[in-house]
């Protein structure tokens, strides 16, 4: 897994009011591609694309690696094999396209995946607008997510992979030129190919969920230190989503969960709010288990130990930016005859300066 660095963005973001105008800075505006500049509109906050006059395609330039997210709603469904979403990085290129019914949609490459059990027209009861998120590396690996699920508890996976074609015309693109679409709101960087845990289309969510909690994660599983390494199988590394006794036991022991467990902004350092300092708050439990509870103490005690030290030395190093601040360890203690199990608790706080002007649509 590739975080996505602080200093990257969704490059281009619009709620589709108006594609040419987004708000907010840091916001490279959509133009029309040539010859796709029929019928546009605005239509409730999102953006209808009729074919009357031909449709409209949109486009932005595109880096080696991009992401394109969008989310949109048939009201005349287009012409099956019509491309609505396309990134062409100018080597690899990988397009998604109608369908033969309202609940299919297709990734296509140099072969082509289909996803069933969709809703695109929002015609069900309660139904709600797919999100859509397409990625394009460098190496021409094509994906393409449903509603930011990557995968379930049990480990189904919900997304679409090919290998791209070759480029034809570089470039992000958007669009459709038969029927008529309502896009509800359409997000794309060129900083990367970045999945729903690599960079959230919420900036808040990216520096405070991902950025920190999942970063702790991957850092700790990438760690050369002989007991993370060793003792630990990277699978029992995991953000504590669910910390009850039922999904903890689904792990094997030795293990670590991290969870973020409290977030703060203690001032903004400007009066128009362009930045602010934010706290959080990282809990790591390392949970160990033996027939002799000191052994387990001891292990878990190394274990945790080893968790300070790497994350003491690969992250929050940046003063006045990214910074490690203090941090508070429990021992866990023997209260029951039976007890087997050692659980130590770390407590560390983190103290990032982040810049706000980058979520605007």
């Amino acid at each position: 897994m590739g975080i996505s660095d602080k200093t990257h963005y969704w490059t281009s973001r619009t709620n589709l009011s108006d594609p040419t105008t987004p708000a907010g800075s840091n916001n490279i505006a959509w133009a029309l591609d040539a010859g796709h500049s029929g019928d546009g509109v605005a239509n409730n906050n999102n953006w209808r694309v009729s074919s009357g006059s031909g449709g409209q395609r949109w486009k932005v330039a595109a880096g080696s690696n991009n992401s394109l997210v969008a989310s949109f709603v048939y009201v005349a469904k287009p012409n099956t094999d019509e491309v609505v979403m396309s990134i062409d990085n100018g080597t690899h290129r990988a397009d998604v396209k109608i369908a033969s019914s309202n609940s299919q949609i297709k990734l296509v490459g140099n072969s082509t995946a289909t996803k069933s059990d969709l809703d695109l027209d929002v015609s069900e009861d309660m139904s709600v607008p797919v999100l859509l998120r397409l990625t394009l590396d460098s190496n021409g690996v094509a994906k393409l997510y449903f509603d930011e699920i990557i995968e379930d508890d049990d480990a189904n996976t919900h997304y679409l992979s090919v290998a791209a074609a070759s480029s034809t015309s570089a470039g992000i693109y958007w669009g459709n030129t038969t029927g008529t679409m309502d896009w509800e709101i359409v997000y794309c960087t060129t900083q990367g190919a970045y999945s729903p845990d690599e960079m959230d289309i919420s900036d808040f969510v990216t520096t405070s969920f991902i950025r920190t909690g999942l970063a702790v994660v991957e850092t700790l599983k990438a760690s050369k230190r002989f007991h993370l390494k060793n003792h630990i199988h990277p699978s029992a590394i995991v953000y504590g989503y669910d910390l009850s006794s039922n999904m903890v036991s689904r792990i094997s022991l030795p293990s670590i969960h991290v969870v973020i467990t409290n977030t703060t902004s203690p001032q903004f350092n400007t009066l128009s709010g362009s930045n602010t300092e934010q706290d959080y708050s990282i809990d790591l439990y390392a949970t160990t288990r033996g027939t002799d509870y000191k052994n387990a103490y001891r292990l878990g005690l190394s274990i945790v130990g080893e968790c300070f030290d790497e994350l003491y030395t690969k992250t929050g190093l940046e003063g006045g930016v990214d910074s490690l601040i203090g941090y508070n360890l429990t021992f866990d203690t023997k209260m029951d005859e039976d007890e087997i199990v050692c659980i130590h608790h770390l407590n560390l706080t983190y103290m990032k300066r982040v810049n706000m002007t980058r979520r605007e649509i």
